[in-house]
């Protein structure tokens, strides 16, 4: 050890380097375009990653990054994954946001067997402006899946019953014909049911990140 190290302390430990999404990290900060294609919810915001979740499906595991913001929506991150990869945005949304956007005869047709419901968009509200389509069709019906308030990036998620084993749900999901924008519900074990808003955009409308203090 040099004369100097010894006399000012420990050599510093090296700055994180933060280049792609994937690597997001609670407390890790994002910054969204301003383009217009996005929610006013969205643009040209600052999100902070507040909590790291995974979703375990039976042939993958899904990173899901929860972001906190200057509002009080729930915005959610994750990544799709096909022949490119595009950024997820979910916003959860109450029920009556889905009495609103949807028929209530028609939104409950998404949970008859085969899964082939198909929805029109009644009206937007002022929360919803943004998230959604005109037209969905369900390709999705009654996927099983484990939520688990962990990072599997770093933790291992445990495959057996019990308090570490991730809470059951199933997943039912709708696209609309390009699929830009999409619904999600999930029904878990205890019949409480989630919806959820989903916008699918290029990785690139993330202009900055940084990593967390």
């Amino acid at each position: 050890m040099s004369f100097f190290k010894r006399v000012f302390g420990k050599e510093q430990t090296p700055q994180r380097s933060l280049t792609s999404v994937k690597d997001l990290k609670k407390d890790d900060i994002i910054v969204l375009t301003d383009s217009f294609a996005l929610p006013e919810s969205l643009r040209q915001q600052q999100f902070q990653v507040s909590d790291v979740n995974s979703y375990e499906f039976e042939h993958h595991t899904q990173t899901e990054w929860v972001l906190t913001g200057n509002n009080d929506n729930e915005i959610y991150l994750s990544l799709d994954v096909d022949d490119k990869i595009y950024l997820k945005f979910s916003l959860k949304i109450a029920h009556q946001d889905v009495e609103s956007l949807f028929d209530l005869d028609s939104f409950a047709t998404i949970f008859d067997e085969p899964g082939q419901a198909f929805l029109e968009r009644q009206s937007d509200t002022a929360k919803t402006s943004g998230w959604t389509s005109e037209q969905y069709q369900q390709n999705a019906f009654a996927v099983v899946g484990y939520f688990h308030r962990k990072d599997h990036r770093s933790e291992s998620l445990s495959a057996y019953q019990g308090s570490d084993s991730g809470e059951q749900f199933e997943q039912y999901v709708l696209h609309d014909a390009e699929q830009d924008f999409g619904i999600e519900v999930e029904v878990w074990s205890d019949g409480d049911t989630d919806v959820f808003l989903t916008l699918y955009r290029p990785v690139t409308d993330i202009i900055d990140m940084y990593p967390g203090s």
